[in-house]
């Protein structure tokens, strides 16, 4: 099962603690993007030879060569699509619905994000309309919000891609 850590700063011991199947999001959208932090995290995350991806920014993501991008549900662009990428440029991203989903299909994601499966919030979904909701997408699907390590066992019931979180990650490992 694939898992998506979201990061908001640089902090390599949490990158430490993952393992190399985890692959790391920089998403941020309080602070303007520092071209700098974004390299050394790359580099960082190269070294233990883990994927990086950023997330609303497929330009940067392209021009600083990073393994690929996330694309939230509130961007409806579709200008990536002319863009030329290395081949296995991952792009991803996020659904609360069926109409987003459709978006993202027509943006070419490689995996959908649908949230929010466990975190009973504006988008919550729980598992019986998560599982209606991945019957209507060829796409994989992603479970996003509220995993945890008590939770975890439930996501065999969805048939998942994999799944995605912060404080999941952020946990410590015992």
């Amino acid at each position: 099962m694939n898992r998506y850590y979201f990061i908001k700063k640089f902090d390599q011991s949490h990158i430490d603690k993952q393992d190399k199947k985890t692959i790391i999001i920089f998403r941020n959208y309080d602070q303007a993007i520092d071209e700098k932090l974004i390299l050394r995290i790359k580099n960082y995350c190269k070294k233990k030879q883990k994927k990086f991806l950023i997330s609303n920014n497929i330009k940067l993501a392209i021009k600083l060569n990073l393994d690929g991008v996330y694309i939230p549900s509130f961007n409806k662009d579709k200008k990536h699509l002319s863009y030329s990428v290395k081949k296995n440029f991952i792009i991803l991203g996020s659904a609360h619905n069926v109409y987003e989903m459709r978006t993202k299909e027509l943006q070419n994601v490689n995996a959908i994000f649908l949230s929010s499966i466990f975190k009973k919030n504006k988008n919550y979904l729980g598992i019986n309309k998560f599982k209606s909701l991945s019957l209507l997408s060829s796409k994989p699907l992603v479970a996003l919000g509220g995993i945890s390590v008590n939770n975890l066992k439930k996501l065999a019931l969805t048939n998942c891609y994999g799944f995605a979180g912060i404080s999941f990650f952020e946990q410590k490992k015992g």
